[in-house]
């Protein structure tokens, strides 16, 4: 049955706090920009942190895939993949960096499906599936297409031209089709690594004092959420996939994407 519009409003607009940590896992794809002005390689960090609370760096397995799209056509960008050790404020942590061909003018769709990682603390395995967009001469090309992931977040709005005090809409998808009721939990990159030395940085902003961001999704997998803030946004839809179990645990297969905002100038 559809919501009515004030019920749809609510759910896709409405971002509550939740009683759990108020920091989240979160899968990084970092650039310096995600506009870019030049041809060339573009250094990116894959790291799995607590990029809000500038805490806790989680080690990563060399991911399963890492590729990009560009113009509709998909490239394997698995050997660029080069394992480095990310300097958080309380850790090191295995993480990786790479590098991405930008050459033509468009958008650049950057996927890593990461190896499951094991949460001890909670007994469980996540595995955040994670996209991004770079783009080049500000040419859209393939921002607003489903990539085909067992689970991804839908971009509504082109990512990379996000307005502060406008909103960011996803819509959630498993095996391409919508996740009605998604939990979205929402995170600001308060510290963004210094990809030269491969480390942390000083944050910009406080932690929530309720607890982490969340967004509810409608019927049709949709949310809404006010950009308060310039800078890296994280939205990752909390065990949206089809695979529940890894290795005789439960698995959280988590979809992520990250988006830049910028002030209105």
């Amino acid at each position: 049955m559809k919501l009515n519009a004030m019920a749809a409003l609510l759910a896709t607009s409405a971002a509550m706090l939740s009683p759990v940590a108020a920091s989240a896992h979160f899968l990084l794809h970092y650039t310096e920009n995600s506009m870019i002005e030049r041809p060339g390689d573009v250094p990116v960090g894959l790291i799995f942190w607590h990029p809000m609370a500038n805490g806790h760096a989680m080690d990563m397995g060399k991911p399963e895939e890492f590729y990009m799209i560009h113009n509709g056509e998909k490239t394997d960008l698995t050997d660029r993949l080069a394992p480095a050790t990310f300097k958080g404020a309380e850790n090191e942590s295995a993480a990786y960096t790479a590098s991405i061909p930008v050459k033509r003018s468009g958008d650049y769709v950057l996927v890593t499906v990461p190896a499951p990682y094991y949460e001890g603390s909670e007994d469980i395995y996540i595995q955040q599936i994670t996209k991004s967009v770079l783009n080049r001469n500000t040419l859209p090309t393939d921002w607003d297409q489903p990539v085909g992931l067992a689970t991804e977040i839908l971009p509504l709005n082109k990512p990379y031209n996000v307005i502060v005090g406008s909103t960011f809409s996803g819509q959630v998808l498993a095996d391409g089709k919508p996740v009605p009721g998604a939990e979205i939990e929402i995170e600001f990159m308060a510290s963004e690594p210094n990809l030269k030395t491969f480390a942390t940085t000083n944050p910009t902003v406080g932690e929530m004092p309720g607890g982490a961001i969340v967004a509810i999704a409608d019927d049709n997998g949709v949310f809404s959420f006010g950009i308060p803030k310039a800078g890296y946004w994280g939205f990752a839809a909390l065990g949206s996939g089809p695979a529940t179990e890894h290795e005789g645990k439960e698995l959280s297969q988590d979809a992520v994407i990250w988006i830049e905002a910028t002030d209105l100038k």
